[in-house]
């Protein structure tokens, strides 16, 4: 066993860590402006949104996840990362434009502008409901292995540690919020990336091989490109239009990733964000296969039993691989960033969502005294709302109802997708009271349609592509809806 896993090693590192946070959080805070909560006061420096957001993008389960899928799935990620480079040139130069224009603080106000009352609400409890299940997914993965490695030595219970986590969160992002989010990615996302840097180079030599990029293209997990088999999930087809989705909807529809944006200067300074950020998404996912290749080999090498699920791999070797000390150190401190990372800013989007969306405080009436109010209380019910919904996954403590919540929670962004794409793209108006049931029906075809997909298409099996399915049944209902309306 590594001895940075001592307990107090960690938790000194730990609370290092979150003085620097709480350090830019004094530094950035927005003095209990709403404006500053919600949009920076939209002085955020595009070049520093961007590098902040591939960290709250790869989050803590990607983290531990990529570098585990080389076993099974070899390179063949990339795949849907080309479509993500796409997905984002689209974000930028279609769906950035709108939300500028109508200089929005909530993007699912649009909806309102453009259908009216019912899509509004029907869009941000999607995305609400979703981003609760997905955020509180993410911090259960995190909150287990620090559970493990640091509190169970101590006698500390599960739901002490789950509340201490959400705790320092709301901390630093309560006056702050988007504001202080942005500065702290960057630091969440530069622990991440030489987490990664720091393992590769430390395993590669130790195996003393020749060539890192040629140890890599040599192994048995470098194949990327998948044709041969059009029912197989992996197929480059389905992965790179499944990832231009993917990253339209839960990046260019998702509140979460577009507040960032939004606190850009300007338009112009928002797409220059948003096209460096996806072009940068190749070579950072490329850095986490290696990191995979690299894991499986020296594991292989030193003779580990090499773990059934993937997300086990890097724990692992940090635990088993008498590597340095420094690590299993920036394994800690990569795995906490990655987490945070994803989980402050979908806790700020949440808090907007809800006020904005739900409760109804329109953009004239968010530095108000009552809208600061609300705001506060509503930031410090969702981190509660966080903490339960977390330790209800532990009590549960079955991976296949876990694994379905969560797949569940991912049907959630189709409707988003069918609903902007309607807007967008057509100048039809359905009706508006239909827009609920429609965008409910749409996920439970989807759910029926991947249960028996096997069964009714010759062992064909849906993949990340299910969500392009999802949206195009949203977008067919709400055609349907509007014929024989003026």
């Amino acid at each position: 066993m590594n001895e940075a896993l001592n307990p107090v090693y960690i938790i000194i590192a730990i609370l290092a860590y979150f003085g620097i946070l709480m350090t830019i959080s004094r530094l950035t805070r927005s003095k209990g402006n709403n404006l500053g909560f919600y949009l920076g006061n939209r002085q955020s420096p595009w070049f520093v949104v961007a590098f902040g957001m591939l960290g709250a993008s790869l989050s803590g389960v990607t983290f531990i996840s990529v570098p585990g899928w080389v076993q099974d799935t070899q390179f063949s990620y990339l795949q849907m990362v080309l479509g993500y480079v796409v997905g984002y040139a689209v974000i930028a130069w279609v769906l950035l434009p709108v939300y500028y224009n109508l200089k929005l603080t909530s993007i699912y106000t649009y909806l309102e502008h453009r259908f009216g009352f019912f899509s509004q609400k029907t869009g941000a409890w999607f995305f609400f409901i979703s981003r609760v299940i997905g955020a509180s997914f993410r911090l259960f993965i995190v909150a287990t292995v620090m559970q493990v490695m640091v509190f169970d030595p101590l006698n500390i219970p599960f739901p002490v540690t789950v509340l201490i986590t959400i705790l320092l969160i709301w901390i630093y992002t309560n006056r702050g919020g988007i504001k202080t989010i942005i500065w702290t990615d960057v630091l969440q996302t530069t622990f991440m990336f030489l987490s990664a840097i720091v393992t590769i180079v430390i395993i590669y030599n130790n195996m003393a091989e020749d060539g890192l990029w040629k140890f890599v293209a040599n192994s048995e997990y470098s194949r990327v490109f998948f044709f041969d088999d059009w029912n197989s999930p992996n197929h480059f087809i389905k992965q790179f239009f499944s990832g231009m989705f993917i990253t339209i909807v839960m990046t260019g529809l998702d509140q979460d990733m577009m507040q960032k944006n939004l606190s850009c200067r300007n338009l112009k300074e928002a797409q220059k964000n948003m096209l460096s950020y996806g072009i940068a998404f190749v070579p950072v996912n490329i850095m986490f296969l290696t990191l995979g290749v690299m894991l499986y080999s020296y594991a292989a090498s030193l003779g580990l039993s090499i773990p059934a699920r993937g997300d086990e791999i890097f724990p692992l070797v940090i635990a088993q691989g008498e590597l340095p000390l420094f690590v299993a150190i920036m394994f800690i401190l990569g795995l906490v960033a990655a987490a945070y990372s994803s989980a402050d800013s979908a806790l700020t989007a949440l808090t907007t969502t809800f006020t904005v969306d739900i409760l109804g405080f329109n953009h004239n009436d968010l530095n108000s005294a009552k809208a600061l109010r609300t705001r506060r209380w509503v930031h410090i019910g969702i981190s509660a709302l966080l903490a339960v919904v977390i330790i209800i996954f532990q009590i549960i403590s079955d991976e296949s109802v876990i694994s379905a919540i969560f797949t569940v929670a991912g049907y959630t962004y189709g409707p988003l997708l069918g609903l902007f794409a309607f807007g967008l793209f057509t100048k039809y108006h359905p009706r508006e009271k239909w827009i609920p049931y429609i965008a409910i029906a749409s996920p439970v075809i989807c759910y029926i349609l991947n249960r028996y997909s096997e069964v009714w298409f010759n062992g064909f099996q849906f993949g990340f592509e299910l969500l392009i399915i999802n949206g195009a049944l949203v977008f067919i209902g709400l055609a349907i809806s509007s014929m024989g309306k003026k």
